[in-house]
This record gives structure tokens, C-alpha cells and sequence, in this order.
């Protein structure tokens, strides 16, 4: 009887309705970044571990045969919940339905090129890729912008996609996020989950203003305010904040390359709470549109707020307190925004 039963209920686990499958697209696809991230979507550690996905990878010509290796190893890995891997140099192929974007690839800064060349290089390219998610894709499709200038880079994408609502896009401040939460984590000598509620404000560069005013950090099962558990307000507004604005720099000095494992871990963080939400109580950052925003920040930017998410929606944590200090670094970054923009959205209308 117990045999009946076991096998009785074998095959209904069998049969039973696993979820459609997912289109997810990664472009820069053969770059590092991607090969830190690839297997960790695959697995289910993004979008769920009852989640089948369907991969698609996109990137330019001449990549497409080291993209081929990369599907022979996504192939190699034998993960379950990976259902198919397409890859391609076509945008109609990469951004057909998609449900997540994820836009790694872009221009890199060569030697001797100026701000200005790497902006126009790359607005082309957001400009190509939003027009082809406003064509193709889901208009429910979440865009993550990782590829450097990230917050233009992101507006240039939301502004030629229409269709597609400006709430659905964000850039990667994750990344800067998780290093200022483990700096605090390492000089309070706490694993870094004991940390909360750091923020960084604005842009994805050696601008942004990493803020631990409203952080919490539980130090023996006691949670207190981050200046309180640290008692160092000389290192936390100055080496502290720019340890985290330069770390990008200190690690390709270091590695001869760019943020690559910890730059992959910040995007599946990213993605995993705008699919599964916020923990209650906490808040993590993003860079967001700047519209409707109480904090006196530039309405038509995409800017690094504190955000809670819910239901695949993200809100701006409202009211919280700004002094003096913080407010000059918050619009010092909004100014570098601006101006980025401006120069953006000029060569945009060329």
C-alpha cells in the first residue's frame, strides 16, 4: 500500500504544472560580468528556485563565438530550471517578449577618450537598445541598466522606449550599496547581514554619496544607529565615503579589471528584490526616476534613492532627515546627473 501511495504521488509530482518559463536578456553576454551572473540566474537564485528561465545572450558579431562557449558551459552545468539559451547579435531575437533586461553591455572608457565621446558612443546604443525593448518586449518587461555611464545610460534607454513605463527601468547602485554596508560591517567586526538602511544618493560614480546617517548595525543581538556603533564620525565622512566612491578604481588598479564577481552579486540582488520585494523595515538603492521625488533631487534624472519594493514596485523612502552635509554631497551629484544629462539628450536629438 505505502509503495502504491509513493508511486501514486511520484507521478502527480511528475506531472504537475511547473511555471512557464521566463525570457530573460543579458547583453554584453561573453563580457565577465556576465560570466559571474549567467550561472547564478540559471540556478534559480534570481527569479526563484520554481522559476524556469529562458536565457538569452546578447552581444556584438565578433563576441559570438566566445558567446558559443558560453552555452556549451551553461549547457555543461545541467541546471534544471534552465529551459533554453539563445544566443545572438539580433536585437529582434534578443528583446522578442522579454519579462527581465538586464544591460550589461555597453561602450568602455579607452585612454585618452574624452567624457563627452564616451556619452555619445553610448547614447547610440541606448538609444538602439530602448527602441528595440519598445518594439519586442513585454510592456511589463523590468530593465536593469548596469552598463557604465549606468544612470544615463538608463534615461537614454526609458526616454526611447515610450511604451514601456519609466518605473520599469533602474540602474545599478547595489553594487556601491554593498560595499559601504561591508566597509561599516568590517569596522563594527559584524557580518555584513547585521548591517541595514545604508544609502547611496545619485550617480553611479566617484560622486555618489554613500550615507550611513539613517544605517542600523546590530552589534550583539543590540541594533543601534551606524554613527553610534562606529563612534568615528571623522572616517565616516571622509575615508569611509571615499573608499566606497573609488572602489571601482582601487579594484581594476588591483586586478588589471573591472568589478566583475561583485559587480554579478549586486545585480542578482537587485533583481531578486525587485521580483520577490524588501524585507520589512528595510531599504536598500537604486538608481530610479527621479519624478515626484520629495528630496528636492531634479525631476527628469535617474538618480540613487533609498527604495522599498512590493509587489515588483519600488517607492522612495520618503521623509527622512537631511542635514546640511548630506545635502550639499546629495546635490553635488545631482549636478554631475544634470549635466551628463544634458549632454546626453543633445547628442539624442542629433
Amino acid at each position: 500500500m505505502l509503495t502504491l501511495l509513493t508511486s501514486v504521488y511520484l507521478v502527480v509530482r511528475a506531472v504537475s504544472p511547473q511555471a512557464e518559463p521566463i525570457r530573460v536578456l543579458v547583453t554584453g553576454a561573453a563580457g565577465q560580468i556576465a560570466y559571474s551572473l549567467l550561472y547564478s540566474i540559471a540556478k534559480g537564485d534570481v527569479f526563484g528556485k520554481d522559476q524556469p528561465i529562458i536565457l538569452v545572450l546578447l552581444d556584438i558579431p565578433p563576441m559570438l563565438p566566445v558567446l558559443d562557449g558560453v552555452v556549451m558551459e551553461l549547457q555543461d552545468c545541467a541546471l534544471p530550471l534552465l529551459r533554453e539559451v539563445i544566443p545572438t547579435d539580433k536585437v529582434e531575437v534578443g528583446f522578442k517578449d522579454l519579462d527581465a533586461a538586464i544591460l550589461v553591455g555597453s561602450m568602455p572608457r579607452k585612454e585618452g577618450m574624452e567624457r563627452k565621446d564616451l556619452l555619445k558612443a553610448n547614447v547610440a546604443i541606448f538609444k538602439t537598445q530602448g527602441a528595440a525593448l519598445d518594439k519586442y518586449a513585454k510592456k511589463t518587461v523590468k530593465v536593469l541598466v548596469v552598463g557604465n555611464p549606468a544612470n544615463t545610460n538608463c534615461l537614454i534607454a526609458s526616454k526611447s522606449a515610450p511604451s514601456i513605463p519609466k518605473e520599469n527601468f533602474s540602474c545599478l547602485t547595489r553594487l556601491d550599496h554593498n560595499r559601504a554596508s561591508s566597509q561599516v560591517a568590517m569596522r563594527c567586526g559584524v557580518s555584513s547581514d547585521k548591517v541595514k538602511n545604508v544609502i547611496i544618493w545619485g550617480n553611479h560614480s566617484s560622486t555618489q554619496y554613500p550615507d550611513v546617517h539613517h544605517a542600523k548595525v546590530n552589534v550583539h543581538g543590540s541594533e543601534m544607529a551606524a554613527y553610534d556603533a562606529i563612534k568615528d564620525d571623522a572616517w565616516l565622512r571622509g575615508d569611509f565615503i571615499s573608499t566606497v566612491q573609488l572602489r571601482g578604481a582601487a579594484v581594476i588598479k588591483a586586478r588589471k579589471l573591472s568589478s566583475a564577481m561583485s559587480a554579478a552579486k549586486a545585480i542578482c540582488d537587485h533583481m531578486r528584490d525587485i521580483w520577490f520585494g524588501t524585507k520589512e523595515g528595510e531599504f536598500i538603492s537604486m538608481g530610479v526616476y527621479a519624478g515626484g521625488n520629495s528630496y528636492g533631487i531634479p525631476e527628469d534624472l535617474i538618480y540613487s534613492f533609498p527604495v522599498q519594493i512590493k509587489n515588483k514596485t519600488w517607492k522612495v523612502v520618503d521623509g527622512l532627515s537631511i542635514n546640511d552635509f548630506s545635502r550639499a554631497k546629495m546635490d553635488a551629484t545631482a549636478a554631475e546627473l544634470v549635466e551628463e544629462r544634458d549632454t546626453a539628450l543633445d547628442f539624442l536629438s542629433q
